[in-house]
């Protein structure tokens, strides 16, 4: 077991959450309570932080601050999204060495898991005792090895509330607007645009179709269904998730901008929006008069919506990043395991950063329909315990004066 004694240092990588603070005070509580982290750092904007030795003494922050992060969203360090390059790597290093830094914690998604791999790698090839561990983050839900990530739910609440109202409104206003179109972000996985399935009860309920990145856009099927739902209903709610790609893999928003670590950006600096060239295409088709609704990081940071299982369990992975650090474990990311649905049960563990850096979790296969158009029942239980209950929104019975 490596009981070696030195600081710690604490980042913040990719986009935000509303419990991403969270996990961050659970860091700080655990590690003040530390037999073997001496300082704690907070690396401020992420490795470019640490690389320009630019830190917060967050051991000297009062207790009342470090309480107050589990109830703020965004990334109260903040973030970066620097990929790491080689020549960035004897920096780093030099930087812990010169403030003896024995443990490193990223709160991040899979390229932050990368750059903690990469960092660890780096440092133990060169004979530097340095424990590194990961803290998963992501509203994506796209991390593998674990069940879910800190993060997704009360985005998935934020998506479902927003997806239940606009549909209500396009229901009441189908005789002006006939149908919405809703974009979720999700590059490469759906999960987000899935969880908007919890938002229907009855069959004409909003969501009516969800597309999801997993599997390629076809337009022809797609106005089909349209036409479908249409025709059944009066109106049309579509779910779309950001990452569409047409069978040749073409991006559905026509974006070809690229961010740092290569992505495909699917927001404002992409131009284009899958959302709006589907209303394009069920205006063009239909001639119908419609809207279509992009969210980005405002279900990012939707405090207001963040969902009280969703703030412990980002607080627990946290505590349990350092307590791995304690046990002489490095090179791991911190997982969420399910025991059991109903109650709702979870233990904390640990996955190595090889298997989670990188990579993008898709939404398994039994998670669809056949159609491909919405989720199957084995989805809706799995997210069942994830989300909270529903508003009892009143609807007037077909209760008609006689004529």
């Amino acid at each position: 077991m490596n009981m070696i004694k030195g600081n710690a240092v604490i980042g913040q990588s990719g986009g935000p959450t509303s419990v991403i603070n969270s996990s961050l005070a659970g860091v700080i509580t655990a590690s003040k309570s530390s037999g073997i982290i001496d300082g704690i750092y907070g690396m401020n904007y992420g490795i470019e932080g640490l690389m320009n030795e630019v830190f917060f003494d967050l051991a000297a922050q009062p207790d009342e601050i470090i309480k107050g992060l589990r109830r703020t969203p965004s990334s109260a360090l903040g973030s970066s999204r620097h990929k790491v390059k080689e020549e960035d790597l004897p920096k780093i290093l030099a930087v812990l060495k010169k403030y003896d830094i024995r443990f490193f914690f990223l709160i991040g998604g899979n390229d932050t898991m990368d750059t903690i791999n990469k960092v660890e790698a780096y440092c133990r090839g060169a004979g530097y005792n340095l424990t590194g561990i990961g803290v998963p983050k992501t509203v994506d839900n796209d991390l593998f090895g674990t069940d879910h990530t800190p993060g997704f739910a009360s985005a998935a609440w934020s998506n479902i509330l927003n997806v239940m109202q606009a549909g209500m409104h396009a229901r009441d206003m189908k005789k002006v607007d006939q149908f919405v179109v809703y974009q979720t972000i999700g590059r490469d996985a759906g999960w987000l645009a899935a969880s908007t399935a919890m938002a229907r009860r009855e069959e004409d309920d909003a969501p009516h179709l969800i597309y999801m990145p997993e599997h390629p856009f076809v337009t022809d099927k797609f106005l089909v269904d349209a036409d479908s739902c249409l025709k059944r209903y009066g109106w049309l709610s579509v779910v779309c998730g950001e990452g569409l790609k047409f069978p040749d893999g073409t991006p559905v928003s026509a974006s070809v901008v690229k961010d740092t670590f290569n992505n495909t950006e699917f927001g404002a600096t992409g131009g284009a929006s899958v959302a709006m060239n589907l209303h394009r295409m069920l205006t063009s088709e239909f001639g119908l008069r419609g809207e279509f609704q992009i969210t980005e990081s405002l279900i990012m940071n939707d405090y207001v919506r963040a969902l009280p299982l969703d703030l412990e369990e980002a607080y627990r992975c946290g505590m349990e990043a350092v307590r791995l650090a304690e046990n002489g474990e490095t090179g791991y990311m911190v997982n969420i395991i399910r025991t059991s649905d109903d109650p709702y049960t979870v233990t904390y563990g640990k996955v190595p950063l090889n298997d989670v850096a990188v990579a993008a979790k898709p939404m398994p296969d039994e998670y669809f329909n056949k159609e491909d158009n919405f989720v199957s029942e084995a989805f809706m239980k799995y997210m069942k315990p994830l989300t909270g209950t529903l508003p009892d929104f009143a609807r007037l019975k077909k209760i008609m004066v006689k004529k």
